[in-house]
């Protein structure tokens, strides 16, 4: 039978970039799928405990395996901001990608150092074990956007190699390097092969 798994989040990009790497193998479920509509906490300062937080949330509460992710955009040049603070860089209380990119290009805009990395870590909880998940990708911050595709930073953010951003990129290239795609390989990996005496 088909492995269900929960991804706690209703972001509809996240959702169909995952589902496109995991294929048919793993049904992924959104929060919407179990009827989950609470504004989950994301009070850590970590990557790797927002991620525990989002998972242990739904595992307790829907006793589902499940796993989350939290995603941060370290800019060397700003101290490894936005980091933890990512989603809502421009605004505490609300996600806005763009005024979140106005904001990083405008705090760039007297640095020397244009150098960043995008940081995805998964936290799956499956049975009641935890596993974490660590994928990311160095790059650069462009100095204006270019490119359609993508989401969120996509348009500013150049991966080494590559001299393109993410949004100049089809989602099928950009999942093959991106942060978030080697983080997925790995829980992909862990889930077709360690889990097949589960």
């Amino acid at each position: 039978m088909k492995r269900k798994l929960v991804f706690a989040t209703n972001n509809v990009h996240k959702l169909n970039e995952i589902r496109a790497m995991l294929g048919d193998r793993i049904e992924v479920l959104s929060l919407a799928d179990i009827d989950c509509h609470a504004d989950i906490p994301e009070t850590a300062d970590t990557l790797e405990g927002n991620a525990l937080q989002k998972a242990h949330y739904v595992y307790d509460h829907y006793h589902c395996d499940c796993f989350a992710d939290d995603t941060g955009l370290e800019v060397e040049a700003l101290d490894g901001a936005p980091g933890v603070h990512t989603a809502r860089y421009a605004y505490p209380d609300r996600h806005d990608p763009e005024a979140n990119t106005r904001k990083l290009l405008d705090e760039l805009k007297e640095k020397n150092s244009r150098r960043a990395q995008f940081r995805t870590v998964i936290a799956l909880i499956i049975s009641g074990e935890e596993h974490l998940f660590e994928g990311k990708v160095e790059g650069h911050i462009a100095t204006e956007k270019r490119g359609t595709e993508g989401f969120g930073y996509d348009p500013v953010f150049i991966p080494e190699d590559t001299g393109l951003t993410f949004a100049q990129m089809g989602p099928d290239a950009k999942n093959r390097i991106s942060h978030r795609g080697r983080a997925v390989a790995q829980l992909c990996d862990f889930l077709l092969h360690d889990c097949t005496t589960h």
